[in-house]
């Protein structure tokens, strides 16, 4: 069965936001199921739907557990592994500055334990998404003034958002819990004139891994 796993110790898993990976990977039980008849195409396709419509743990769960799941198979609402440790050959860098220009950090490297960002008529981009974490906060200051930075991180780490807008705008919407075991990162800094945008989105891999399977699912 597909329940949630026990995890003494981690209070309202239920209610954690499930990412891209953890959504694929109960789309996979329910075509699993269907290629062996346990499942009509309208109820792979119903479930489906609410696969990728779930948000959390919760919505997740229930969606499978009529179903087996073999027991070499990893529990498919289980977060997901972070990656830690440096990436050998993978950059490292501790700052970027953009000064009426743009910097970007971004695909796979190694991310330190504390990062600075300024943009002066600029931008900046720092994504997390493939990066390696080497500890387990990392704290990000930025500063925009008349500019903007952009800070992706998976949806699947933890993150406090503390910056402040003046005439400008710091968002926090990002900010909330991430998986059992999962980094944190901390934003602080100031946008003046300028904008600070945090937001979470799902890792690429799980992304493309997604496209790919609902394309063969529509050509079956």
């Amino acid at each position: 069965m597909t329940n949630l796993p026990d995890r003494p110790g981690t209070p309202g898993l239920p209610e954690m936001r499930a990412s891209d990976g953890d959504r694929e990977r109960v789309a996979q039980v329910l075509r699993d199921a269907a290629g062996e008849g346990r499942l009509t195409l309208d109820e792979l396709d119903q479930r489906l739907d609410a696969v990728y419509a779930a948000k959390t743990y919760a919505d997740l769960e229930p969606i499978t557990r009529d179903l087996p799941v073999p027991a070499t198979a990893a529990d498919p609402t289980a977060p997901r592994a972070v990656r830690y440790g440096p990436a050998p050959d993978a950059p490292s860098w501790t700052w970027g500055v953009a000064i009426m220009s743009a910097f970007k950090r971004t695909g796979v490297w190694n991310v330190p334990r504390r990062f600075t960002a300024f943009a002066f008529w600029g931008g900046g981009k720092i994504d997390l998404r493939d990066a390696r974490f080497a500890e387990g906060e990392v704290r990000i200051r930025a500063l925009a003034v008349m500019g903007g930075v952009e800070i992706i991180v998976p949806d699947d780490i933890a993150v406090h958002v503390t910056g402040i807008g003046i005439m400008g705008g710091f968002d926090h919407g990002a900010s909330g819990p991430g998986v059992p075991g999962a980094p944190r990162v901390v934003v602080s800094g100031l946008a003046f004139w300028g904008g600070v945008d945090v937001k979470r989105k799902g890792r690429r891999k799980a992304k493309k891994a997604r496209k790919e399977l609902d394309g063969r699912a529509g050509e079956a």
